[in-house]
């Protein structure tokens, strides 16, 4: 098993295919897509070695990000190859969703257990204006055609300051007939966007306090679980998650490791550089894989020092997955 020197275990890798999104999410890729091209990015023989050198050490859970991994031409021989590999227990996907009415069934066949999709609201004009895309009547049917094939749904919204009682209210709503997972997830600073950063970000605690008063009640986290604190109420058919990076302790159940989609181990979202393994990769040496990253857990932080306003290395959320 995966360990740090805070005793902290890694069951779970968030593996990055693409930096490519075909979205301008204001909070993200404002200005478009404008990074290294597709031939720069893991093949799937890469892949291949480093699935097999993290679930021989344990790993039991993969989410494969991008960018928007479905951009890759490649991606069910992706989604077969990480469900093929021993240890791998449970595959989720980051996704915007435009694409999935019409791929939900190929994916759950493929081995495919869970969708994160982001929706930033559920009035087009609003979704047209912080996506740079007015599709989300496609999303939207896309969930009704992953919760139709049998995949778990959760849908992710970012809190911004102009996130109103009014906004809350129609998720909540929605929630009543709508049997997914609503995240909410605090705005965290990057690189490329400290202003945007300084005038929209808003904590979650506001948010859990309403929640709390209105009967929701908290869910107990699998081991191999993301940080979200998820809650559930008697009353409704879906569940609230809240992501809160900002909050004490955040850093002390992290179960997570990144590899990103230039084949760089990331420690932390927000680490100060990525770790090259590259070399490892492209000799399919899995044996040397292991070792490398057994050597790596020790150099992990405790914390990612967000609060200091560190930002590492990670100029956009598309770099990482997020």
């Amino acid at each position: 098993m995966l360990e740090d020197s805070f005793g902290r275990q890694f069951h779970y890798l968030r593996l990055s295919i693409t930096e490519a999104c075909n979205f301008r999410c204001q909070y993200c890729l404002p200005d478009g897509y404008q990074g290294p091209s597709s031939d720069s990015f893991l093949s799937v023989n890469e892949i291949q070695t480093l699935l097999s050198a993290f679930a021989q050490l344990g790993t039991s859970k993969v989410r494969i990000t991008g960018g928007e991994p479905t951009l890759r031409r490649d991606f069910l021989d992706v989604l077969h190859l990480t469900a093929q590999t021993p240890g791998i227990e449970r595959i989720a996907m980051t996704t915007h969703g435009a694409r999935m009415s019409a791929h939900a069934k190929q994916w759950k066949d493929a081995g495919l257990h869970q969708v994160n999709v982001s929706i930033d609201s559920l009035d087009p004009r609003q979704f047209a204006a912080i996506t740079g895309q007015d599709k989300l009547k496609e999303v939207l049917a896309g969930l009704d055609a992953a919760a139709n094939a049998g995949l778990d749904v959760k849908v992710n919204t970012v809190l911004l300051n102009d996130f109103s009682d009014a906004r809350l209210h129609r998720f909540l709503a929605w929630l009543k007939e709508m049997p997914v997972t609503l995240r909410f997830i605090e705005l965290m600073e990057t690189g490329d966007l400290p202003q945007f950063f300084n005038q929209q970000h808003q904590s979650g605690g506001p948010i859990k306090q309403t929640l709390l008063a209105q009967g929701w009640q908290p869910i107990v986290k699998r081991k191999d679980a993301g940080p979200a604190q998820e809650f559930f109420h008697p009353d409704y058919a879906g569940k609230i998650g809240l992501i809160m990076p900002y909050s004490k302790d955040f850093c002390k159940s992290c179960n997570r490791l990144r590899v990103a989609a230039n084949g760089k181990l990331h420690l932390c979202l927000f680490s100060e550089h990525g770790i090259d393994m590259r070399h490892l990769l492209a000799d399919g040496d899995v044996a040397g894989l292991k070792q490398f990253l057994i050597e790596c857990l020790g150099q992990k932080h405790e914390t990612h020092y967000l609060h200091d306003g560190n930002t590492g290395a990670t100029t956009h959320l598309a770099m990482l997955g997020g």
